[in-house]
């Protein structure tokens, strides 16, 4: 995509196409369903162009919107829960401040402390959040090993202060 025009050679005006993509990723539509709504205004677009602009658009729009995120308090809440993807188990890690502002998320297909590691160096990586104080995690046991090794390799401060407490953690994921 060209930066400095990326509606160039579009069929489509640029509002109607962002205003699709908007609608897509900001409430639980199908691609069909954003293709109803915007036939039923007059235009006639097909569900898979909506499915292209999608998938070309939310990257650029997701850059562009990192930096302007709400800036994460210094008080995180770590937890995991598994789901089905495609019949098979996955685990979500997801971390939260203490006001409830999400920080982050990954879906892995293992819960170890390889990828509990990988999760809060890809969390600290994020440009809206802020190094942690403190990380209130529950009681698996992958969460102590990931931090004392990011310590260890000095990508996370000796003063970040590690809580394992059972359902702590989970206060402000719930509903979020």
């Amino acid at each position: 995509m060209n930066p400095k025009s990326p509606f160039k050679w579009r069929h489509y005006q640029s509002e109607i196409i962002l205003l699709c993509v908007r609608w897509y990723l900001s409430y639980p539509l199908s691609y069909r369903q954003v293709m109803e709504m915007v036939n039923e205004r007059g235009l006639d677009i097909h569900h898979t162009s909506v499915f292209r602009w999608v998938q070309e658009y939310s990257p650029e729009i997701d850059k562009r919107l990192r930096s302007h995120l709400r800036r994460a308090n210094d008080s995180w809440r770590v937890d995991e829960t598994y789901i089905l993807v495609k019949g098979k188990q996955k685990y979500l890690y997801r971390a939260v401040d203490s006001q409830g502002n999400t920080l982050d998320f990954l879906l892995t297909a293992k819960r170890d402390a390889k990828a509990a590691k990988r999760f809060v160096r890809k969390t600290l990586k994020a440009i809206h959040t802020s190094t942690p104080r403190v990380i209130t995690v529950d009681k698996n046991p992958a969460y102590p090993k990931a931090i004392k090794e990011l310590k260890a390799a000095k990508k996370l401060p000796e003063i970040v202060k590690l809580r394992q407490i059972k359902y702590l953690n989970n206060k402000r994921l719930v509903g979020k």
